[in-house]
C-alpha cells in the first residue's frame, strides 16, 4: 500500500515509517512544500531468507531426536551439585 507523508512528519516518525516498510511492504511518497521529492519502498527480499513456513517445515523434517545425548544431559544434572560450604574456596 502506498501511502503520502509530509517530510517535517517523516523526520517525526521515522521508526514508526520503516517499521511499515519492512514488515508491511508499505511505500510511502515523501512531500516536502506540497510537492512529491522521494519514495520509501521495501527492498527486495533476499533470495536466502525463509519464511516462518518454510522454517517450520524444514524444523519438522529435521533428524530425529537423539535419546543418548538427553541421557548425558540427566548426567551432567545428577553429577552437578552445590557445595556444602558456599563460602570455602
Amino acid at each position: 500500500m502506498e501511502h503520502t507523508i509530509q517530510a517535517t512528519e517523516l523526520a517525526r516518525k521515522l521508526g514508526d515509517v520503516l517499521s511499515k516498510v519492512r514488515y508491511r511492504r508499505d511505500s510511502f511518497v515523501i512531500k516536502r512544500n506540497g510537492r512529491p521529492v522521494a519514495r520509501v519502498v521495501p527492498v527486495e527480499p533476499d533470495v536466502d531468507e525463509a519464511t516462518l513456513g518454510e522454517a517450520l517445515a524444514a524444523w519438522c523434517d529435521g533428524a530425529s531426536s537423539d535419546h543418548a545425548f538427553a541421557d548425558d544431559l540427566d548426567a551432567i544434572n545428577a553429577s552437578d551439585k552445590p557445595p556444602t560450604d558456599r563460602w570455602a574456596s
